[in-house]
């Protein structure tokens, strides 16, 4: 079954077509970063226009690159949430447009569920695995039952690593996207510059949980405090050492959560899944086996959209056309008492 794939959650319009929830036949993605980035950051008005610009040309492109047309699509399938409403909006109401228009099945996907299956685009994984979400939005440590099933471990108590990366990079004037700037200033710069402070939360009600504010703080504000006697105060050494902390911070809890729950597979997804220090870091886990998307599909993508979409169709999941998006979704419970009776 072929299922086309519209996301548009932020600031990316894509559209893919993926056959049997494995097959990429086209993946289309329109970046809107030049828009934004003389705003260091992503301005939702502008987001949204866009979207509604290229949201055709996109879809058309990604039926050209198929060499389909919609008929020969089977389902359609759209982000309904997480994300900037504005930009929801635009995909998601173009995808039940076309689905109505077409008579064909429409499913509305959770963006985060697309984001963890974005790998198995490339490796199948047998489940149960955990699941390492990443981004500028969430930062999320799970159990990933099923392509629909996931039972959240730990959360960030405040900001996204995905965030405390772009904060840093606006205030320091490095750029936008910060993620990989500082990634590749980071190459060329020594960690051991600066100690900043790893957050200690309590292991009981936080065993799982990240925090990144403190870090982004103590990066802008307290630079100095941290910084390490005969290493020289370039951009290059605060990278590196900030990107340091930030994913040892990430692997500390990941690396715990694998240990109390017995998984060895680890599916990593998200924008920031394309950190180097962080594949590298993983990579280096004999003892585990981490798996990563493709760079391409780290980010936004419609073919990890129409991925788990073809899962629900197989299932006759199908969304009713009076399905409205969510800009956010309510806060995740997190299941430490089931999962240490499992172990």
């Amino acid at each position: 079954m072929k299922v086309l794939g519209i996301e548009s959650s932020c600031d990316e319009t894509a559209c893919a077509i993926v056959e049997d929830g494995h097959k990429i036949l086209s993946n289309v993605v329109a970046t809107q970063i030049p828009f934004h980035q003389i705003y260091k950051g992503v301005v939702p008005e502008i987001a949204s226009r866009k979207h509604a610009e290229w949201i055709l040309p996109v879809v058309r492109q990604a039926l050209s690159e198929a060499n389909l047309t919609l008929n020969e699509v089977d389902a359609i399938a759209a982000t309904n949430r997480p994300g900037l409403m504005g930009s929801l909006l635009v995909g998601f109401t173009f995808g039940k447009t076309l689905a109505w228009a077409c008579h064909k099945p429409f499913i509305a996907i959770n963006h985060m569920l697309g984001h963890l299956y974005a790998a198995q685009l490339d490796t199948p994984v047998e489940y149960p695995f955990l699941g390492l979400l990443v981004s500028g939005g969430h930062t999320i440590i799970c159990k990933v039952n099923d392509f629909d099933d996931l039972e959240i471990l730990g959360t960030t108590v405040d900001d996204s690593v995905g965030e405390a990366f772009d904060k840093v990079a606006k205030f320091y004037g490095l750029g936008y996207p910060g993620g990989v700037i500082i990634d590749n200033l980071a190459k060329k710069g020594n960690p051991d510059a600066a100690h900043f402070p790893i957050p200690k939360l309590d292991e009981k009600e936080h065993r799982y949980d990240v925090s990144f504010s403190g870090l982004k703080t103590a990066v802008i504000h307290q630079c100095d405090q941290f910084w390490q006697e005969g290493f020289e105060h370039s951009t290059e050494n605060m990278c590196a050492a900030f990107q340091e902390t930030a994913i040892k911070t990430l692997t500390s809890r990941l690396l715990r959560a694998a240990d109390d729950t017995g998984l060895k597979t680890v599916v990593c997804g998200g924008g920031v899944a394309a950190n180097s220090l962080l594949r590298a870091e993983l990579a280096g886990r004999k003892d585990l086996n981490c798996i990563f998307p493709p760079l391409k599909l780290c980010g936004d993508n419609g073919a990890m959209i129409a991925g788990v979409a073809y899962h629900f169709l197989k299932r006759g999941d199908t969304s009713d056309l009076h399905t409205v998006p969510c800009a956010r979704i309510p806060q995740f419970k997190r299941g430490l008492a089931q999962v240490r009776h499992d172990k």
